[in-house]
């Protein structure tokens, strides 16, 4: 299983909860990587713990003020990147000129999508892994494994009728359950936020997360 921590702009240290997850990810052997603001790439990378990008344009370098190239996000230290997060919409013609960017700088690829037509959609661009993430359940702490399985397991199947591309779950996703849950689904991996970056003990919060895996 594949844990992806977003930390979106939520007013935590990012460098602590990096610092947090290398530990939990060596003690337990699981992937677990985190995606901090652009601003603090290099800095978490520093801790050892894998990064990613919240997000890339679909541009190369030129005149493009405020884009954030694929190209930088390697070069501070990222091994990959989100796309399409709900909180950052793009086109499909945008979301498959940002793979493709991410693909030439050597950046890993999730691309997010709202329902399992999406899902198949975003499949179809060939990112490394697509996640679904009901827009209404993120942030709620109520997880779409519990709340609508049928979203998950339905998006596993459209992704597997475009071709080999594991699925993520997100949305509301905070316990060792929930993850436990997303995997009885056929989820690959998880996709979370606030449960890490709003906690108290990052660590311990994400320990809990991965006991079921260990």
């Amino acid at each position: 299983m594949f844990v992806l921590v977003n930390l979106k702009a939520y007013p935590c240290d990012p460098v602590a909860v990096a610092e947090a997850a290398a530990t939990v990810a060596d003690d337990a052997g699981v992937r677990v990587a985190v995606a901090p603001q652009t601003a603090h790439l290099e800095a978490v990378a520093a801790t050892g713990v894998e990064t990613w990008a919240q997000d890339v344009a679909p541009t190369e370098h030129g005149s493009h003020t405020g884009a954030p190239l694929a190209a930088a996000a390697a070069d501070a230290g990222a091994a990959g990147t989100l796309l399409n997060h709900s909180e950052r919409r793009r086109t499909l013609a945008d979301v498959d000129g940002a793979v493709r960017a991410a693909e030439r700088a050597g950046l890993e690829t999730v691309v997010c999508a709202n329902n399992p037509r999406q899902i198949a959609a975003a499949s179809a661009l060939e990112p490394d892994a697509v996640a679904v993430e009901p827009p209404e359940l993120i942030g709620t702490g109520t997880p779409v494994s519990r709340a609508d399985p049928e979203v998950v397991t339905d998006s596993v199947d459209a992704a597997a009728a475009v071709g080999d591309v594991p699925v993520l779950c997100g949305a509301g996703i905070s316990t060792g359950d929930d993850l436990a849950a997303a995997a009885d689904l056929g989820a690959e991996g998880v996709l979370l936020a606030s449960g890490v970056a709003k906690a108290d003990d990052p660590r311990a919060a994400l320990e809990a997360l991965v006991e079921p895996l260990r």
